[in-house]
């Protein structure tokens, strides 16, 4: 399973540049990973590669999968996180050169 972590640091110095940094997540469910064969002591998943919900956002409908029947909650879940990161540098070195 690959895993992606994104660690972002401020400067504690105040400096007259702009930063500004918004972060979005993404989630995905992909295959199912329930096993219907627990009751009988054995492992079997149904193959269903990704969740596809059953009815519209906001409804019950939309936590089941219309390929396997199952609870989405028994596909995995993949979040991607992305981090964009606005930099203005200072205007110090602007006005160093102009002196």
């Amino acid at each position: 399973m690959k895993k992606r972590q994104v660690v972002v640091k401020r400067d504690g110095s105040r400096r007259s540049s702009s930063t500004s940094s918004s972060m979005v997540r993404t989630v995905r469910y992909c295959e199912c990973q329930k096993n219907h064969a627990a009751n009988l002591g054995g492992y079997a998943v149904d193959g269903c590669r990704e969740f596809m919900a059953s009815g519209e956002e906001g409804t019950t409908e939309a936590l089941t999968c219309a390929a396997c029947g199952c609870h989405r909650n028994f596909h995995r879940r993949e979040v991607e996180t992305e981090v964009v990161c606005e930099y203005s540098p200072p205007n110090s070195y602007g006005e160093l050169c102009t002196q």
